[in-house]
């Protein structure tokens, strides 16, 4: 699908990689550009392999793209990223926007080594704000979305906390690939490049704050920030006779079809539920009458139940159990594959299935300049 689309990935740890590992699934060329030596600080992420470099994670957000090495204070190893560039559909960096300017790489420079260049910064903080040449990490950027102020507001622990996930660095990887698609887009149409700036900060604000600013979004406010459906203590998987099950009331008739599977219809015509109803504040006491039936039946005894009534619910597993899923091995997910270098592992496939397009066979994760000799020597070829 991006077959002849090149790509020079200038970036680290997870933002960018992340982003660049989409495309080149999806047939896009990605020339990976690391430090000399210890390569991308992301090869680092997992343990228990032979070879320290090459990380679980690097198996994942790396894989199908070649690497070299390079140090861009060196003049000859600039003139070959230079070469690269005038060679390139897309340039993508996260050097912070000073650093890449003395490196002699901003956007002027690129657009003199290829007019047509899709030059795709990385940022933190949108460069037009007071925070622009702030570091950005996840952590950072869960803390400055309000992000940190969700789980105080459900368990009442009043310290602010992560999500466990990377997940503002994996969104906004998410929506670096989206930018470097669409300029593509426009590439094609008009011939014309440009310059795509894309956010952490401003991309995990927009994903957060879609429910959570709620009624705040109004001017004036009309409530407080926070979307009470998600911050309800009470909203948390449902304990059973040997696991936990998630089960969904979404809407007021599978709420009384549920009430009513659970011997409990006569909640709903109560007067405190009533009254929670017309405030918008009942769903505590449906998830609390919930927590306090579900323990009579097994996990399998319920969904069997639930499946037949139309009421949506599903195990609560744990990450251990994932790899087991037998959705996940129908669908074929996860392939066993062996690494020359690694052995052995579990690869996640590329989720989105297209009707006109079979990806090509993922190349692995690769070594620090494990392609330098033959980019060099391409680039080489190219300049003769």
């Amino acid at each position: 699908m991006l077959k002849g689309i090149r790509i020079v990935d200038l970036t680290t740890v997870i933002f960018g990689p992340y982003a660049t590992q989409m495309l080149a699934d999806l047939g896009a060329e990605v020339i990976k550009v690391e430090t000399p030596g210890i390569g991308d600080v992301s090869r680092y992420l997992g343990n228990g392999v032979p070879d320290p470099t090459m990380g679980s994670v690097h198996l994942t957000v790396n894989r199908g793209k070649r690497s070299i090495a390079l140090d861009l204070k060196n003049p000859e190893d600039a003139d070959v990223l230079r070469g690269l560039i005038a060679d390139a559909d897309v340039f993508f960096h996260n050097v912070r926007g000073k650093a890449i300017a003395r490196l002699g790489f901003d956007y002027a420079a690129c657009k003199a080594l290829k007019s047509d260049i899709i030059y795709v910064h990385g940022t933190g903080f949108g460069q037009d704000g007071p925070y622009a040449d702030l570091q950005a990490y996840d952590d950072v950027i869960q803390a400055a979305t309000g992000t940190t102020s969700l789980l105080p507001r459900v368990d009442g622990d009043p310290r602010p906390r992560y999500l466990p996930s990377l997940i503002a660095d994996k969104v906004a990887g998410q929506f670096g690939a989206q930018a470097i698609l669409a300029a593509l887009v426009h590439k094609l149409r008009t011939g014309e490049g440009q310059a795509v700036e894309v956010p952490m900060f401003e991309c995990f604000a927009s994903f957060m704050l879609t429910e959570h600013l709620r009624d705040a979004t109004l001017d004036p406010p009309i409530g407080p920030a926070g979307y009470p459906r998600q911050l309800d203590p009470t909203r948390q998987p449902f304990p059973t006779s040997d696991g936990y099950i998630a089960v969904v009331p979404y809407t007021p008739e599978s709420s009384a079809r549920l009430m009513g599977l659970l011997g409990s219809s006569g909640l709903l015509d109560t007067p405190d539920y009533l009254a929670a109803k017309a405030k918008g504040r009942h769903m505590p006491l449906i998830y609390s009458e919930i927590a306090r039936k579900t323990p009579a039946k097994s996990t399998a005894e319920w969904l069997a139940i639930f499946a037949a009534h139309d009421i949506p619910a599903i195990a609560a597993r744990d990450l251990e159990d994932i790899k087991d899923d037998p959705h996940l091995v129908a669908t074929g997910f996860f392939r066993g594959r062996v690494h020359p270098d690694v052995g052995a592992f579990q690869e996640m496939q590329p989720p989105v299935k297209y009707g006109a397009f079979t990806p090509r066979d993922i190349g692995f994760a690769p070594r620090v300049d494990g392609d330098g000799t033959a980019i060099r020597a391409e680039v080489a070829v190219r300049k003769g």
